[in-house]
């Protein structure tokens, strides 16, 4: 019997237990421990929170965070060099939960202030700030980032000892912008976490994020208004062909009369007079002749007459015997007829 009883409580007793808080300690500015128990939500329990280093006695919280009437955590004043040293804490509710810390990597510095920017007699442009943590000034690296007309953040390091960054050569019509963080360096324990980013400080011929942000709501509005407008300026041009007319006329249509291919091409007036001729033809007087038939042309010797024009320079002969073979060249007829036999054969 004994022994079934202590078995039942194993079984039970675990579903009846509360999930121990898990707890979550970081170093800030390196002026005291923040822990903190509410990682999956506000705890259930009002937790009491003791804690100590490994050369200190055990003490309760001199600073609790709430939530919702709840205690979800605790501020715990520390030295610069604490962090080296096993941190102990104790969280006490529906019992106590014990844990150890390392917090050499725990830390997070608070964000440079005092951010200056001057215009260098270099022609560079400078940019200063200042740290608040205790930590020496050669264990803090810094990380910067600016960006020109509100274009992609570029990120650039900077090393130990250094508080300030340059832009070279920048253009006084665009606008710079800078921001700067940091944390404790490998030379001193480097820590896992940057610090938040700095206030902005802000460089240029546009100084004013308002001018900027407006610009960007405007930019998409004047692009829909232009293209309405040439839509619109389009389908006028289709509707109507007077306007349309107007603003795009009509290339006239190629002929083959040169009165209107120079009126097209607008030739150079010394280029037109190549087109007329420069000499001069004699014109050749040319009559009509009829056809006389076989019957009537025949002379009394048997022979055969022909009928000629009447030219002074360019006569043509054309014989009558064959009328229908109308091939044989002009040339190849024999010297013309006189004018009164011509007479003859007319009567």
């Amino acid at each position: 019997m004994p022994a079934r009883l202590l078995l039942f409580l194993c079984v039970i007793v675990p579903v009846f237990a509360k999930e121990a808080p898990d707890v979550d300690c970081l170093v800030v500015n390196l002026k005291y421990v923040s822990c903190t128990w509410n990682k999956n939500g506000t705890p259930e329990v009002n937790y009491t929170f003791y804690s100590r280093f490994s050369n200190q006695q055990l003490i309760s919280c001199p600073h609790y965070l709430s939530e919702n009437n709840m205690n979800i955590g605790c501020n715990q004043p520390c030295g610069s060099g604490d962090r080296f040293l096993t941190f102990h804490t104790e969280v006490h509710g529906n019992g106590i939960f014990i844990e150890n810390h390392d917090l050499r990597q725990q830390v997070k510095l608070n964000p440079p202030n005092n951010l200056t920017v001057l215009n260098g007699s270099d022609s560079n442009l400078w940019f200063y700030w200042n740290h608040t943590s205790p930590a020496p000034l050669r264990c803090v690296e810094s990380e910067v980032r600016f960006r020109t007309n509100n274009n992609n953040w570029e990120h650039s390091k900077v090393s130990s000892k250094t508080q300030n960054y340059s832009i070279n050569l920048p253009s006084n019509s665009s606008r710079y912008e800078l921001q700067v963080r940091n944390r404790i360096g490998y030379g001193c324990g480097a820590s896992r976490f940057w610090s938040d980013w700095s206030e902005p400080v802000v460089w240029g011929s546009h100084d004013t994020t308002g001018s900027s942000d407006t610009m960007t709501v405007w930019t998409p509005v004047l692009y829909v208004v232009g293209a309405i407008t040439l839509i619109l300026l389009i389908m006028m041009l289709l509707h109507h062909e007077r306007i349309r007319i107007i603003l795009i006329p009509a290339v006239p249509k190629p002929s083959l009369f040169l009165q209107d291919i120079e009126d097209w091409f607008q030739f150079p007036k010394g280029l037109k007079e190549s087109f007329k001729a420069n000499y001069n033809e004699d014109a050749c007087p040319v009559s009509e002749y009829n056809h006389v038939s076989q019957a009537d042309g025949v002379k009394s010797d048997g022979s055969t007459s022909s009928v000629t024009t009447d030219q002074t320079d360019c006569s043509v002969s054309i014989d009558v015997n064959d009328p229908e073979d109308l091939s044989i060249p002009l040339s190849s007829f024999s010297s013309p007829v006189s004018s009164e036999e011509v007479q003859k054969v007319s009567n």
